[in-house]
């Protein structure tokens, strides 16, 4: 038995629709159902009474609700007690941060942290936007720094997060550079002729923007995918070994631009889009715990937001 099909089925208790839940989980509907079916199993009863609309618990539904409830408290009850052990890391904030943006962004921004609001002891956890979302929303980290556009908002509940902006970034095609300082490849490319195209895996949400620009083209774009991964550092080392064109963050070819090894492979304007560089926390008056620096970070971020 899992804890998240526990958390599942007090969403669901709260939401009383399968599809709202679901969006709420960051899973799909299918994968959410498949979750709950499974508590049933686990469990050896029906829960839900699918007959209903809304959804509704049934008897046995009610009667556990109360017990995971119990569980779920008592589980992040110790968790806390636990964390309290660990008196050397009471000052350590815990990051949740997609690859792209832990590879490229991170490691600057903190420094300027270091400069400006001063020392701060770091833990990051990197990993996909699904599963760095996942972090916050089960309490698994303090803060999690994600990319924002409004054609891909992350599903968080505004209720209970809030967010603030911490910059911008651009998406842009870029292309190994040439004896002649040219791209080596080109798009919209020139008609009947197909450029090999480094993409983003299905699903990845810079690949979900990818597909954006494509869409918006003003032109066709006659792209060939002929490498796909979900890491923006991946396609840029494809892309510097003269692969094919990739669509990268801007922050993670500086060095690349700087020496002339990457240059942009389209004009500047219609095959680009401009990110936000958020951060996320639980709200303090929903939160069973907030920690000293973390507040004090969130305060300077708060106030320094506009400079």
């Amino acid at each position: 038995m899992e804890t998240k099909w526990l958390e599942d089925f007090v969403s669901l208790a709260e939401t009383r629709s399968f599809s709202r839940s679901a969006q709420l989980r960051h899973v799909t509907q299918p994968a959410f159902s498949r979750r709950i079916q499974a508590l049933e199993a686990w469990v050896g009863i029906d829960l839900v009474d699918r007959s209903s609309y809304p959804t509704r618990l049934t008897p046995a539904g009610e009667t556990f609700l109360a017990q995971a409830l119990e569980i779920l408290g008592n589980l992040q009850a110790t968790r806390n007690m636990m964390r309290g052990h660990r008196s050397a890391a009471q000052d350590m904030i815990e990051f949740a941060v997609p690859h792209t943006l832990a590879f490229t962004f991170f490691p600057h921004w903190v420094m300027g942290l270091r400069k400006s609001f001063g020392a701060v002891k770091s833990r990051l956890i990197a990993l996909n936007v699904h599963d760095a979302v996942m972090r916050l929303t089960e309490g698994s980290c303090d803060l999690l720094i994600a990319y924002h556009h409004a054609s891909q908002p992350l599903q968080l509940n505004p209720d209970r997060y809030e967010m603030l902006s911490l910059g911008q970034e651009t998406l842009a095609p870029y292309a190994k550079a040439g004896p002649d300082g040219e791209p080596l490849f080109r798009i919209p490319g020139r008609p009947n002729e197909r450029v090999p195209f480094l993409s983003y895996a299905s699903g990845a949400y810079l690949g979900r923007l990818v597909d954006l620009i494509i869409k918006r083209s003003p032109a066709p774009l006659n792209l060939e995918a002929i490498y796909e991964t979900d890491m923006a550092e991946g396609l840029k080392a494809m892309a510097l070994e003269g692969h094919g064109v990739a669509f990268l963050p801007a922050s993670s070819v500086k060095k690349e631009l700087r020496a002339k090894r990457l240059v942009l492979a389209a004009p500047s304007g219609p095959y680009e889009v401009t990110m936000d560089v958020r951060i996320y926390r639980e709200r303090p008056e929903v939160a069973k715990h907030v920690r000293h620096g973390v507040q004090a970070l969130w305060d300077y971020l708060r106030e320094t937001r506009g400079a």
